[in-house]
């Protein structure tokens, strides 16, 4: 005959749930981006964490909290190196650096943008982004006749090259885009324009 039914310690449960979070996240970011928020399954979602997908309701409350949990990690992974006080040739390779390392965030940014139709965007003449390129040129870091909104975007698609434009990298550089020798190569040369806003 069966003894009592023993309940896991709270610890237990507590790194259970921790585990089965990151699981979840991690499966997630992957899912998301292979095929954007829209074509992104909760079913696949749980399969590839292997955890029941009613958890993603428990934990994220959804869908869409599970797809806000993985942007927040951009946003985190964003915090932790920009900062105001580095130069921007530097802050450019942080980030070329940080998404090289995480393509699967930075698949998830390009296709945000890509799902998203210009019309339905408002225009932020004063983003946090461009406010800190504006004070980056009055400092002299880019050049007076050149517009901060223009050098973002610039910047930002210098840094996703290898990601949006794989086989126009590969057909102009020679090199793969997914290779070490072409992440050198890349950084190298973003650094080098970069300097030459100023």
């Amino acid at each position: 005959m069966p003894g009592p039914r023993r309940h896991p310690e709270p610890s237990t449960r507590v790194r259970d749930a921790e585990r089965s979070r990151a699981a979840l996240l991690d499966a997630a970011q992957a899912e998301f981006a292979e095929k954007g928020y829209s074509g992104g399954r909760v079913d696949a979602i749980a399969t590839r964490a292997g955890v029941n997908k009613q958890l993603i309701a428990y934990y994220f409350g959804g869908k869409q909290g599970l797809y806000n949990a993985v942007t927040e990690r951009r946003h985190a992974l964003v915090a932790e190196f920009d900062t105001p006080d580095t130069p921007l040739p530097e802050l450019a390779l942080r980030y070329f650096a940080a998404f090289g390392d995480n393509p699967d965030l930075e698949r998830i940014f390009l296709r945000e943008n890509l799902d998203q139709d210009p019309g339905d965007v408002e225009y932020e003449p004063d983003s946090v982004e461009v406010v800190d390129l504006r004070r980056r040129q009055r400092a002299g870091e880019i050049g007076d006749e050149l517009d901060p909104a223009f050098v973002l975007l610039f910047l930002e698609a210098m840094t996703v090259s290898g990601s949006l434009f794989p086989a126009e990298a590969k057909r102009l550089t020679g090199l793969d885009p997914r290779s070490a020798e072409f992440r050198q190569r890349a950084a190298e040369q973003l650094s080098a324009i970069v300097r030459r806003l100023g």
